[in-house]
């Protein structure tokens, strides 16, 4: 996601709380939304594209109050996010080996913004270790294995270690 020539800003934790809503907010409203389920038959297409077109137009206008009201740090922690992805090879050829069979461009693009949401999760968590741990950033290895931790004991991350067998 980042090259090792890349300066992150330091992170700002004032309001702390304020800031990772924003930003969970933002992530949820820019990721690409793909709908694999099997599309219905079309029904009053003009009320459904009307309402569309008013869900976009309310979008639109949260995004703009939210990147309003970022401080220049924000904007350009919200710039990077936007411009960093999880090459779609790399995801293609995991998501293939994992499952052993071939996956749609659609499958790949879900797969890229879900990890790149849960990249960030981390890093935030991570982040908020650095700073009790009264450290500055960048971080460190050591915050990145507490943040897993952390979201593990709170049951956000699966445990791989212990599977549950369901059948004997």
């Amino acid at each position: 996601m980042q090259t090792p020539n890349q300066k992150i800003p330091p992170h700002n934790h004032s309001n702390a709380n304020t800031n990772r809503t924003l930003w969970l907010e933002m992530m949820r409203m820019r990721e690409p939304q793909i709908n694999l389920l099997p599309k219905k038959l079309k029904v009053e297409p003009e009320k459904k594209k009307e309402k569309r077109q008013k869900v976009d137009e309310d979008e639109i206008q949260k995004m703009q109050v939210l990147v309003s009201s970022f401080s220049e740090e924000q904007l350009n922690r919200y710039e990077m996010y936007r411009r960093s992805a999880f090459p779609k090879a790399a995801i293609k050829r995991l998501i293939q080996s994992i499952t052993g069979s071939s996956v749609s461009q659609n499958v790949v693009i879900a797969m890229s913004g879900i990890s790149k949401v849960f990249a960030g999760e981390i890093v935030e968590e991570a982040l908020d270790v650095c700073e009790k741990w009264g450290d500055t950033p960048p971080l460190q290895p050591k915050h990145m294995r507490e943040a897993v931790r952390r979201l593990k004991s709170r049951e956000q991350i699966p445990n791989t270690k212990h599977k549950n067998i369901l059948f004997h």
